[in-house]
Order: structure tokens, then sequence, then C-alpha cells
């Protein structure tokens, strides 16, 4: 006889809740919800030690004979080359992509930059730059290139390319001056790991400076020589005027430019200073010299010869000079007290 077996029901597992899940997305809510703080404070972490680290300091003498010393010490010192090569190389690499860019917004508003050159012709230009100070709207600055439209409309070009050139030249122009400040500040950002820290806050300083001096240089020449200097030309000799675009537009861009670069001097000369290779007292002593150069300086950007857009130049260059003596005086100073702190 067959005992009947009493079949018993299986036991059915449930799965446990996932409770991680749960507790991780709090977690996740939180980093995500204080993810510009910390990055924020990581940011501030990494400038402040940028600019209160000083570096190991190792003469290049010593480091050169401690790599001869063994074939392992060689191979770091190629290597550490090779790292500051790649660092240039992205610096670069970074400041010709924003002079692209620049040279791109400065071809797009080509047209109105060649405009507004052409205003020394027509003799408007400060009138131009004190309705836009007044109220700078497209309003105001529209009736202005209307007029530059027309004056430079009377340039004859004589060369099938001679349009073209005269645009590239005004393009590279106008995108030189937007570029140049982020151009000294990819130099700085180079050579800054090697400097000591005082001497790095001292040369941030100079970023924002390089640019205000250049442009205040394009600015000097476009609102003050160049309306003396193109009517000089135009109307002195008694002759015809059938000028050419590319000899107006080389004229006008050759004495914006270098003026704008004369400029620099004071931030050169404070460069120069905080390494040593100049001093106030060296300054003060060769200021005859310093005239002459000026002088020479001065007859080489000015497009004339007459003795009144030589004095508009050599004016602000000697102010500059002097303000260059000051700024070598102090960095002088900031030099001495780096050496002390050392």
């Amino acid at each position: 006889m067959s005992q009947a077996t009493e079949a018993t029901p299986l036991k059915t597992e449930r799965p446990a809740p996932n409770r991680g899940g749960l507790v991780a997305l709090p977690r996740r809510l939180w980093a995500l919800v204080t993810w510009p703080f910390r990055a924020v404070w990581r940011s501030f972490k990494v400038v402040r030690s940028f600019l209160t680290e000083d570096p190991e300091e190792v003469s290049l003498t010593d480091t050169i004979g401690e790599s001869l010393d063994s074939r392992q010490s060689f191979f770091e010192l190629l290597s550490a080359f090779g790292e500051h090569l790649d660092a240039l190389r992205i610096h670069l690499t970074r400041t010709a992509v924003v002079f692209a860019l620049a040279i791109a917004v400065t071809g797009w508003q080509s047209q109105n930059l060649m405009a507004l050159l052409g205003l020394p012709l027509t003799g408007e230009t400060l009138s131009f730059a004190w309705a836009t100070w007044q109220a700078p709207t497209l309003a105001t600055v529209q009736p202005y290139l209307d007029s530059g439209y027309t004056a430079i409309r009377q340039l004859q070009t004589r060369e099938p390319a001679e349009g073209l050139a005269t645009f590239m030249r005004v393009t590279l122009l106008g995108a030189a001056v937007f570029a140049i400040p982020w151009a000294v500040l990819e130099l700085y950002l180079f050579i800054a790991p090697g400097l000591m820290a005082r001497t790095r806050v001292s040369l941030l300083a100079g970023i924002p400076i390089a640019g205000i001096l250049f442009s205040g240089g394009v600015f000097f020449s476009y609102l003050v020589m160049l309306p003396v200097a193109i009517p000089f030309l135009r109307d002195s000799f008694g002759f015809g005027n059938a000028w050419t675009p590319s000899s107006y537009f080389a004229l006008i861009t050759n004495v914006m430019f270098w003026v704008g670069v004369a400029f620099e001097m004071p931030l050169v000369v404070y460069v120069l200073a905080t390494f040593g290779l100049v001093n106030s007292g060296m300054l003060i002593r060769g200021w005859r010299f310093a005239t002459v150069g000026i002088a020479v300086l001065a007859a080489l950007i000015t497009p004339t010869t007459d003795p009144v857009n030589m004095a508009l130049v050599m004016l602000p260059m000697g102010l500059l000079y002097i303000i260059s003596i000051g700024g070598a005086w102090i960095a002088a100073r900031s030099r001495k007290a780096n050496e002390a702190a050392a």
C-alpha cells in the first residue's frame, strides 16, 4: 500500500528592496546642488596656490651638472624640457585660436571698420568720438559710417587684388587689437610657474595694463595724430589727390599699430626692471639718449615730416618715459622685497 505524501508548498523569497539606490539618490542630488560651490572652492585653492607658492629654487648650472651624473638624471632633464615644449605648444595653440576668432569677428565688421578709418578723410573723427561718448547708440554712429563709406569710395584701386589686400590689412589690425592682450596672458601663464609669488602678482597686474596701453596708443593716433596728418598730406602741396585704398589704409594701420606698440614702453621697462636688467637711476641718467631715441622713433612713426606731428608723438612718449621711471622704481623695490623674503 502506497503511502500518500502530502505536497508542501514551495516558499518563494521576495527580493530585498533596493535601499542602496534610495540612499544614493539624496547624495547625488546633494552633489549636484553643491557642485558649483565645490568648483568655485577648488578654483579658489588653485588660484591661491598659484599666487602664493614659490617654486623650488634650483640653479640651471646645478640642474645640468646633476643631469650629467647619470643616465636617469639626463633622461629626466629631457623629459622636463619636453614638458615645457608641450606647455608652450598649448599656449601657442590657444593664442592662435583666439586670434582666429578675432579675425572672424573683425572680418564680419570689416566694412564698418574701414568706414570708421575713412573718417580722417572727412575731418569728423573728433566729432564722431564726442557724439559716441555722449550717446553710444547705432543711430548716433550710422551718419558717421555713411560719411566714412562716401570717403573711402573716392579711393581708386589700381590692381585687381588691391581691395582684398586692403580688407585683410584692416581685418588683421582689428584682430591684433583684441588678441594681443590674450597673447600677453598666455605668455604670462607660460613663464609664471618659474617665478616667485610676488613677481607673479606684479606681472599679473601688467596684463590688463598691456591691453589698455596698446588700445590707448591706437585711439591716440586715430583721434589726435591722423586728423592732423591726413589734411596736411592732402592739402599742403597743391597737388591733386588720387589715393589708392592700399596706400591710404597702409598709412592708417601702420601709424595706429606702431603707436600702440610704442605706448607699451612703461610695461616693457617694468618687466625689465623686475628681472633687474634696468633700474630707475639708469633711466634718469640716460634721459638725453632717451630723448634722441624718442625723436627718431617719432620720425619713423609719423607719416609726415612737419614738426607738429612729431611733437604730437614725442610729447606722450616723453610722458610715458617718465611713467616708466616710476614703474622701474616700483619694480626694483618689489624685487628687493622678494630677495629679502627669500
